[in-house]
């Protein structure tokens, strides 16, 4: 598997791993993951083990945010390498996402 969901035992927040490349063959499994949980506090992806990012992968996110509050969404992109980040940034993500 190359997306894990876990939700943190008091139901709070989610978190969404990813694993590998983080492209458009992950688009069922991602949207999959969130959609099948009822968590909207806090959302979490963890991008400590993902090797590449696509604009497919922006897209990805950018529909995560709006599933669970646009604006007021509280998701957070962790873990990501200087090559993803630097792709975060030039696609301006760090003006949506808390990125760290």
């Amino acid at each position: 598997m190359s997306v894990i969901t876990e939700v943190s035992p008091d139901g709070q927040k989610l978190t969404i791993s990813i694993k590998g490349r983080f492209d458009f063959a992950k688009h069922r499994e991602f949207r999959e993951s969130y959609e099948t949980t009822d968590v909207r506090n806090a959302v979490v992806v963890d991008l400590k083990d993902a090797t590449y990012l696509d604009s497919s992968a922006l897209g990805m996110l950018l529909l995560l945010r709006d599933h669970v509050g646009g604006e007021a969404a509280d998701v957070r992109l962790i873990n990501s390498s200087s090559d993803v980040r630097k792709i975060l940034a030039i696609s301006n993500f760090d003006k949506l996402f808390d990125i760290t």
